[in-house]
């Protein structure tokens, strides 16, 4: 009985847990790829396909940051226990995102866009995590 018992009440909270860092997820990715169609559509970037300059490239480092501490915020505020930790699960498979991205980006253009995307995936983490933490003191 006491294994079951044990059984149920971490289920709940595997669940919990991959929901916070899914949820972190898919808001970095919604607001970073839909901030990138906007300024696409508006003509401050060129068309898809067509290369970008290192200012275009700094403005969407920026923005990208900033997602990726909220979405890192996200996965901390709604993990049901050790809220830096999930943020910081995140803030790794932001890494290795990163790290493939870098990877398939690194002959189109500018190579310290990638490089800096995956230098600061971690800091960004960290920084989401942080900042729930604090709010929370």
């Amino acid at each position: 009985m006491i294994e079951i018992d044990s059984l149920e009440r971490k289920e709940p909270q595997v669940l919990r847990s991959t929901g916070a860092i899914l949820l972190g997820f898919v808001t970095t990715v919604v607001l970073s790829a839909g901030a990138d169609q906007i300024l696409h559509a508006t003509g401050v970037y060129p068309p898809w396909g067509e290369p970008m300059g290192d200012r275009l490239y700094a403005l969407a480092l920026c923005y990208r940051l900033i997602f990726a501490i909220l979405g890192c915020y996200i996965a901390a505020r709604l993990a049901p226990a050790r809220p830096m930790l999930h943020a910081m699960i995140l803030g790794v498979i932001g890494l290795v995102l990163s790290i493939l991205g870098a990877a398939v980006m690194w002959r189109m253009g500018s190579q310290w866009y990638p490089i800096s995307l995956v230098l600061t995936a971690l800091p960004c983490a960290w920084a989401g995590g942080a900042l729930y933490a604090r709010q929370t003191r």
